[in-house]
């Protein structure tokens, strides 16, 4: 689905459809930020989801003040969604508790098994420390294009940089990576 400025637009002045079509849009790239900043927590993504839900409410709520400044309005939405993303960050340090158990569930559990949750979490542990190692603004260039799929122009709008910057900053960073990726194997091995 295409978002056009004439769907903001309308979804700003309270067009129920074209809101609808708007968050149709956009929810699919705020899931998938969400998830790369935040990761998985006991195999799923649950609290991505929670997050990236909390994401497209706010957004409904602040699109009635949105004015158009001459950026991009994924600008506005990964903003929104950075200061989602950084509470929860700042709850789950807060709250490293478990939480208690409402009762047991008798229905079969159709979840991956231990085996899979194990290789699915060793690997996003994986992914997210050798993103660890790049600089903050390389990850957050290789996270919006990659994971959340924006352009290079919407990226740039975003980190304050031209489109070609963003580029060349997202082509270090993925080399940088697999270089990263590389030693780490080489580590393994020996």
């Amino acid at each position: 689905m295409l978002m056009t400025d004439d769907l903001v637009h309308s979804a700003v002045h309270g067009d129920p459809d074209a809101t609808a079509a708007l968050l149709a849009a956009l929810r699919p790239g705020v899931v998938r930020y969400c998830r790369a900043k935040l990761g998985r927590i006991g195999g799923a993504y649950t609290t991505a989801d929670d997050v990236s839900q909390d994401v497209c409410l706010a957004l409904l709520r602040a699109l009635p003040r949105y004015r158009d400044q001459g950026r991009p309005f994924t600008a506005f939405v990964y903003a929104i969604a950075a200061h989602k993303v950084a509470d929860a960050q700042r709850a789950a340090a807060r709250s490293a508790g478990t939480a208690p158990v409402d009762g047991l569930d008798e229905r079969p559990d159709s979840s991956p098994g231990p085996e899979q949750q194990a290789v699915s979490t060793d690997l996003a542990r994986r992914l997210s420390g050798l993103l660890a190692r790049l600089p903050e603004q390389q990850r957050e260039i290789v996270v919006l294009r990659v994971a959340a799929g924006l352009s290079a122009e919407e990226v740039g709008e975003i980190v304050g940089m031209s489109a070609p910057a963003v580029r060349v900053a997202q082509s270090r960073a993925l080399a940088r990576l697999r270089t990263l990726a590389g030693d780490t194997l080489g580590e393994v091995a020996a």
